[in-house]
């Protein structure tokens, strides 16, 4: 039998002013994520992403750090066991500081309703 033991805390808060933003629900894609020392692939809060979910629901979000982002992710998530639900954040303040890594010139230019604030 095969026990796993998983422990929550609380969750990455990537936003400014927390009372004003919109997410969108979206599906994370599990290519290409690698493992972390926990075996857990992890695709982190903050992460700019893209995929074509903003016109097809249907499409899997992934990471897209470049022109044809449309979102920043809202919460970590879970992709371990493929791809796994989550919320894309598609209006709002995001600090800077919060963010895994800094988007990309292209990517802020393409997410006009985003503000990055630092």
């Amino acid at each position: 039998m095969k026990f796993v033991q998983t422990d929550y805390g609380n969750r990455k808060e990537i936003l400014k002013f927390p009372d004003h933003y919109v997410n969108m629900p979206i599906t994370v894609d599990d290519t290409g994520v690698t493992a972390n020392a926990d075996g857990k692939k992890i695709v982190p809060a903050g992460t700019v992403m893209g995929g074509g979910v903003l016109t097809d629901a249907s499409k899997l979000a992934t990471k897209a750090n470049d022109g044809t982002a449309e979102g920043v992710l809202f919460y970590d998530v879970d992709v371990s066991y493929g791809p796994a639900p989550g919320a894309l954040t598609i209006h709002g303040f995001i600090d800077l500081q919060k963010l895994p890594e800094t988007p990309s010139a292209e990517a802020i230019e393409a997410l006009k309703q985003i503000t990055f604030i630092a």
